[in-house]
């Protein structure tokens, strides 16, 4: 039994996620639509249950826009909220609407043409998302279009649950790597030219590489860069973000809108989603830098950050984001020359920008 496995006897587990699944029929039952409003009402009241997070979001979003008044951070943490629970409730339609005859109605694709020719390189590819828009969908985007696709996720404490979970994304095409044995699993797929997809914007704790996220620094996991340079991997970087009602598709791909005829019963067409790819890089662009390990982190946080930025109520404010400071802030040391020069040397940071970083960072030292 490894360490995240409960460990309580398999025929309870069996119980408690049995009388899971029997609790979420309602939701299946009712159409996406009606069971996504239920999660809207829920979520209007949720924050007044759990106070702390929610003023976290609010607390995230003022560092993340200082030019937003408080009215309008107070909204988008709302929203934000909504995006969450509205998810939670997408999350159970999702199997039964992603596959080869109704995905092109719920996804609709921008200009990924070049992000699709590096996946037909066979070259390895890791895809990288952040919490924001739907990030499974991804996955399940990819598989649609033919490529086999591994995707890091954290295994659930329920065998049980976790083994339902693993088997439906698996008749989807979308085979699931436990985060733990991601280090030694991961770079042979790689290597054998299938795609690897990341949810890439958890901290990575006080010996994780911190670089700028909104105007701060940010700690970051090393080892997806460490993969990325281990396989030298092209990586793309994308996001699945909700359509608002009436909102045209991300430009450039093809669109294939719904017809009352294709309207499933089950209000199906209320899942609309635009992928949209962000960034693209490889190691013809980190070749000759300094610190290789460092640009390539950076740039894909700078990536997860212009995916925020079209839609910041989808993304989860609620997270501890920059809960985890860097060696000089915790010993309240300057700021060390070696790191401004690592932000200078970034092709797409200016003085300008690295001097509010800097300003910040010895703000948060105090």
């Amino acid at each position: 039994m490894s360490k995240h496995e409960s460990r309580l006897p398999h025929w309870v587990q069996t119980l408690l996620v049995g009388a899971g699944r029997s609790l979420t029929t309602p939701l299946t039952s009712v159409g996406l639509e009606t069971a996504g409003n239920w999660a809207a009402a829920l979520s209007r009241i949720y924050p007044r249950l759990q106070p702390s997070r929610f003023r976290r979001a609010e607390e995230n979003l003022r560092i993340a826009f200082p030019e937003w008044d408080d009215a309008r951070v107070h909204d988008c943490a709302q929203r934000c909220y909504e995006h969450l629970f509205r998810l939670a409730v997408e999350m159970l339609y999702v199997p039964r609407l992603s596959n080869p005859d109704g995905y092109p109605r719920h996804l609709h694709f921008g200009a990924i043409a070049s992000g699709l020719q590096r996946l037909l390189s066979k070259r390895p590819v890791i895809l990288i998302s952040g919490h924001c828009g739907n990030w499974e969908l991804i996955g399940y985007a990819i598989s649609m279009l033919g490529f086999p696709m591994h995707a890091v996720y954290r295994p659930f404490d329920l065998r049980p649950l976790d083994e339902w979970v693993r088997e439906g994304r698996a008749r989807r095409g979308l085979m699931l790597v436990s985060k733990f044995g991601a280090v030694r699993a991961l770079p042979p797929v790689l290597k054998a030219g299938q795609p690897v997809g990341l949810v890439a914007d958890q901290s990575g704790g006080d010996r994780g590489i911190f670089v700028p996220f909104f105007g701060r620094l940010t700690s970051t996991y090393k080892s997806i860069g460490l993969l990325a340079l281990q396989t030298n991997a092209q990586l793309v970087c994308g996001v699945a973000r909700r359509l608002a009602p009436g909102e045209a598709p991300p430009p450039g791909g093809r669109w294939m809108p719904a017809t009352d005829e294709d309207r499933p019963g089950d209000n199906a067409a209320g899942l609309s989603y635009g992928v949209e790819l962000v960034d693209q890089f490889g190691p013809d662009d980190w070749s000759g830098r300094s610190d290789r390990l460092f640009y390539i982190t950076a740039r894909y946080r700078r990536a997860i950050e212009a995916m925020i930025r079209k839609s910041p109520d989808q993304y989860f404010w609620m997270h501890r984001i920059w809960r985890s400071r860097p060696a000089h802030e915790r010993l309240k040391k300057p700021f060390p020359p070696a790191l401004r020069d690592k932000l200078l040397a970034l092709p797409w940071m200016t003085v300008e920008e690295v001097d509010r970083i800097q300003a910040k960072s010895e703000q948060d030292s105090v």
